[in-house]
């Protein structure tokens, strides 16, 4: 299996840069093994049964992007440089796993002072990476992040376009609640509150998992064979509760649908031993063609990019061959694609 298996020919302009208002105007394609049907995301009430069961990270995107400046001491005095600096996950003792930068310019033991009050030590340089501890810890080091960084959009989005405010509120769902991804579970951004209401009345369910999206999951693919890449780590947690749920879900002939790869992830992690079970810790679970799924029937997610892990995730749901229809279907009639653009929900 091959890296360029997974290539396609992507324009520039279907890449979103901003998501539809409101979030579930989004367009919707539907793929079922003989058909493709072109709709909004609102349509999920008519495609969806009594039974169905979504389920959702309850992720919560940390404005994990500071801009700020690093303070060298030197003979002539004090100097200053800019620094950017883009958070990765925590470490014990309130430091923090980072990109910086320049990185090859700044000193461990060097100190780089944000807005609102927000300043740290750089105390490693590693791997390409630094581990920054800051000078303020729990609930003072979370209101200050929350007033100095920004969102941590993604590459493609990044370099068109600076975030600002609207993407504090556009880069996070409404049911966010567990801080600690750099980026966002995508799928579920385009489900509004009206939305959530309207499935609940068609007697669908949902069940929430945790996921802390990496900003591992935007790392390409960088060998020809499929089978030598190395996943990403990524902390999850299925609680006993949603265990349960999924499972009897699954006992009465419901349909569990995951929202979003990461969703969809983490429950076949949790299920690795043949059924679904509580669960907590680092998955790197890789899914290509081939992978037998234990949980998922379905799938809600955007389209992705060209030769990623996720490009072969949704070619082990519904196949190659038909992955690649969907995609030049979808490509031909002009959904956005990407973190801020249209859903799929694939229905092998």
């Amino acid at each position: 299996m091959h890296l360029s298996d997974f290539d396609f020919e992507l324009p520039e302009t279907l890449i979103a840069t901003r998501p539809a208002e409101p979030r579930s105007a989004a367009r919707l394609l539907v793929a079922q093994p003989d058909k493709i049907t072109d709709g909004v995301v609102t349509d999920l009430v008519d495609w969806l049964q009594p039974g169905d069961r979504l389920v959702l990270n309850d992720t919560k995107v940390i404005p994990a992007r500071l801009l700020g400046y690093r303070v060298r001491s030197g003979p002539e005095g004090e100097t200053q440089a800019q620094m950017e600096v883009t958070l990765l996950e925590p470490r014990a003792g309130g430091r923090w796993a980072a990109l910086l930068k320049p990185l090859r310019k700044i000193r461990e033991g060097e100190k780089i002072v944000f807005a609102a009050g927000l300043s740290g030590t750089l105390v490693e340089k590693t791997a390409g990476q630094g581990v920054i501890e800051f000078d303020l810890s729990g609930d003072d080091f979370d209101r200050a992040l929350e007033l100095a960084g920004n969102m941590p959009l993604p590459p493609y989005i990044a370099a068109k376009r600076a975030a600002d405010a609207r993407d504090k509120t556009d880069y996070q769902t409404v049911w966010a609640k567990n801080a600690g991804a750099v980026a966002a579970p995508t799928a579920s951004l385009h489900f509004d509150e009206a939305l959530l209401a309207a499935l609940r009345d068609k007697g669908v369910q949902f069940t929430h998992v945790t996921l802390h999206v990496g900003a591992g999951t935007f790392l390409p693919v960088k060998v020809e064979n499929v089978h030598e890449h190395k996943m990403h780590a990524e902390w999850g947690q299925v609680t006993q509760e949603a265990a349960a749920e999924i499972a009897a879900t699954k006992a009465a002939g419901g349909r569990v649908i995951p929202v979003g790869t990461t969703a969809l992830r983490l429950i076949e992690s949790a299920a690795a031993g043949g059924a679904i079970a509580p669960w907590e810790g680092s998955t790197d679970i890789f899914i290509y063609p081939g992978f037998e799924f234990r949980v998922a029937d379905a799938l809600m997610t955007n389209f992705h990019l060209p030769k990623s892990t996720l490009m072969m995730l949704v070619s082990a749901l519904m196949g190659q061959e038909r992955v690649r229809e969907i995609y030049a279907h979808a490509i031909s009639e002009n959904y956005r694609f990407f973190s801020y653009g249209d859903a799929s929900l694939l229905l092998p």
